[in-house]
């Protein structure tokens, strides 16, 4: 096994921080799906890594282990109908602002952090004050965390998406523009979860 990566705890020691990642912003069908997680120190101490360089097997033993310790945990969705409303972009935003929104604990009291770590470059400012990190899956324990359930929830409803619409092959694409993928579409239209702003057609090799 590759070794663990050594991610950070905090970006500020002692304040209570929750990590966002997203996960199927370059899809062709589905929603964009975001997580927010804050950690424990059970948490902590899991193997984590960004959700791309995990098999499936391990994210779905981290799922379940990082539901089960964190804080507070919580997943946000914008279909595919509000990613071609607002762009991709604002979609993405709209489920990161979700997943915030929702951060309840085990007994379901609300649990808002005081500080948000934000994958990437770019975020719409919440009321809560915010820093993004570029890769920051692959640095901050708790945006690892997020990049796993948001991995791992939207590969679940992909799957179960697959049984009514078997074309496709999202059982193992994900919605994902594969060549595969994109001959389906032009074999046998697109559908209701497709999303009509993007271009479906390229050269298939």
């Amino acid at each position: 096994m590759p070794p663990r990566p050594k991610l950070l705890n905090f970006d500020v020691y002692g304040r209570l921080e929750a990590g966002v990642d997203e996960a199927g912003r370059g899809c062709l069908a589905g929603s964009v799906t975001a997580a927010a997680v804050i950690p424990s120190a059970a948490t902590l101490d899991l193997a984590l890594n960004d959700s791309k360089k995990l098999s499936p097997s391990a994210r779905k033993k981290l799922r379940m282990e990082i539901e089960r310790t964190a804080v507070a945990w919580a997943v946000g969705w914008a279909s595919s109908e509000e990613v071609d409303q607002v762009n991709i972009l604002n979609a993405t935003f709209l489920a990161m602002h979700r997943a915030i929104d929702g951060l309840r604990t085990s007994s379901g009291k609300p649990s808002p952090p005081a500080h948000l770590l934000i994958d990437g470059n770019r975020f719409a400012p919440h009321a809560i004050d915010h820093t993004c990190h570029v890769k920051g899956d692959g640095k901050f324990a708790s945006i690892a965390a997020a990049s796993i359930l948001a991995k791992t929830h939207r590969d679940a409803f992909m799957t179960e998406s697959a049984e009514q619409f078997p074309h496709y092959g999202w059982m193992t694409n994900a919605g994902y523009p594969t060549i595969a993928h994109r001959k389906a579409i032009a074999a046998h239209g697109p559908t209701p979860l497709h999303r009509k702003t993007f271009r479906w057609q390229a050269k298939l090799f």
